[in-house]
């Protein structure tokens, strides 16, 4: 390293500069701001390919928030129906069959998202961090060229760079994917609903799009690309999938998306189209490939691509000053957050290899700045990282799956407790009573100790909140046994698990002979 290049200790102009306004980001630099370091984040809020415009906050204003409230618009609709079960009648006889204003919710989302923006901006001035909406580069190794708005650059130096850049939805390559597909970024930016949508991807955003759309009203098919929840316990997806199903979301398999164009508008095109189809434009033709190799076409009014995600590390300056990352762009950290260079640390989606939810990115960040600037030790624990799937019946999960438990363990030495409950809200109206389900892995060498727990059923994710504590200090079946159910309330059937896996197998099989 040339001595030249790098100001003498206490000559930075800042202590801390942070490129990316992502949660993990904010945590860092409010925590080392809360300990008297002079602190500056860049994020630009630069707008996606198809013009919508981002927010500071990274995906938990931008995309987490977005997914919790389409994900409520579509379960009041639901509701609304339950409702008449529960003696609730609108004053007008009849009238139930409301429709949905996708404008306004187009406008209370996206109000919303500001205004928490905005928040944040002001949390980051009350706390001391300076704040500038411009892009950075690394252009040596405590120095960093920032760009703002108005293309004006500066050089700024600081003694640690946090990098928190997050990702950003991925395209397919194929012709006309950037020119007439959307991505999540762009859901709520169009001013219509978006008609018979084609969601390309079985990814878990690819999964909660279509199950808002189809909650909204909206006529949805889902092309997996190739699978359902990759990564996911795979029984678990199995089920989300007939959940999906039996709600009318349609799955096309086996076949990729090769081309996305206008489709032609001849006489009797135009005779089919409905006046808000016409009024939107014209439809889409997308061209697929078959697993057998036959060409096939369909038409739709919306593509929406959820085909993953890629680290936006590419223009930040990286490759100037050494920083090592994997093929796909993600940054290669140790224990400690750290990269390859001793004073450059990655917080979030960008880092390689580990989970990626705004719940640890802020419980990382936080922890990085106090082992900077608070001499704390403590590391953040990326083992049971609880996550939670949007879908239409909520998908949680902490630890691991199945699959990857027998592949950690040996099948032998894994036990499987399970069960199917009807949460009693849904007696009344008589809904989906096989829709949901709970399981627990445990690993029986060590007292079955829980390894994994998925919960699939309204509110999923607040379920299975208070057991992930109990996983991180070694929760085993029989303390979960041992503790007392809330009733009446669905996370109880946690604490009453008798059936396993091997028993419901072996009762299948006696059933068939």
């Amino acid at each position: 390293m040339d001595s030249q290049t790098v100001p003498s200790l206490g000559s930075y102009d800042y202590d801390l500069l942070v490129i990316g306004g992502g949660s993990g980001g904010l945590a860092v630099a409010k925590e080392a701001a809360a300990r008297r370091k002079k602190v500056l984040i860049l994020d630009l809020e630069a707008p996606t390919p198809r013009g919508t415009e981002r927010e500071l906050g990274g995906s938990s204003v931008n995309l987490d928030s977005v997914r919790k409230f389409l994900q409520q618009a579509s379960l009041l609709g639901k509701a609304i129906k339950d409702s008449q079960k529960y003696g609730w009648r609108l004053k007008e006889e009849g009238n139930l069959n409301m429709q949905h204003s996708w404008s306004e919710l187009v406008e209370a989302v996206q109000e919303q998202v500001k205004s928490r923006s905005l928040e944040l901006k002001r949390e980051l001035e009350s706390c001391g961090v300076l704040y500038l909406n411009a892009a950075g580069e690394i252009v040596a190794p405590h120095t960093v060229q920032v760009t703002g708005i108005n293309r004006i650059k500066r050089q700024l130096t600081a003694e640690t760079l946090v990098i928190a850049t997050g990702d950003r939805p991925q395209y397919l390559g194929v012709p006309g994917d950037r020119q007439y597909c959307i991505t999540s970024e762009d859901l709520l930016s169009l001013p219509h609903p978006p008609g018979r949508t084609l969601v390309v991807g079985g990814s878990a955003e690819g999964l909660e799009c279509a199950g808002f759309l189809s909650g909204l009203g909206q006529p949805v098919t889902v092309t997996p690309q190739p699978h359902i929840l990759s990564g996911f316990d795979q029984k678990m997806a199995q089920k989300i999938e007939n959940h999906m199903l039996v709600a009318g979301v349609d799955f096309l398999y086996h076949c990729s998306l090769t081309k996305v164009e206008q489709a032609g508008a001849c006489c009797e095109d135009v005779l089919s189209v409905t006046t808000q189809q016409l009024s939107r434009g014209r439809r889409l033709r997308v061209t697929f490939v078959c697993k057998d190799g036959q060409t096939k076409q369909e038409d739709f009014d919306t593509v929406l691509l959820c085909v993953g995600r890629k680290a936006c590390t590419g223009d930040i300056g990286l490759q100037c000053v050494g920083v090592q990352c994997s093929q796909d762009g993600r940054i290669l950290v140790n224990e400690r957050d750290q990269t390859s260079v001793d004073h450059i640390y990655a917080i979030g989606s960008v880092q390689h290899g580990r989970p990626h939810t705004t719940g640890l990115s802020v419980h990382s960040g936080t922890l990085l700045a106090r082992r900077l600037y608070a001499g704390d030790s403590i590391l953040c624990d990326y083992t049971n990282v609880p996550t939670v799937v949007l879908t239409p019946v909520e998908y949680a999960a902490c630890g691991l799956s199945e699959e990857k438990a027998n592949l950690t363990f040996g099948e032998a030495s894994i036990e499987v407790y399970h069960s199917y409950y009807w949460p009693m809200e849904w007696t009344l109206p008589g809904r989906n009573k096989n829709s949901c389900y709970v399981k627990v892995i445990c690993h029986i060498p060590d007292h079955e100790r829980v390894v994994g727990l998925h919960a699939m059923g309204p509110n999923a994710g607040d379920i299975l909140q208070g057991f992930v504590a109990a996983m991180k200090y070694g929760l085993t079946k029989r303390q979960l046994d041992a503790t007392v159910g809330l009733h009446p309330g669905s996370a109880q059937v946690f604490t009453s698990l008798t059936q396993t896996q091997r028993m419901s197998e072996a009762l299948m099989v006696r059933g068939n002979c």
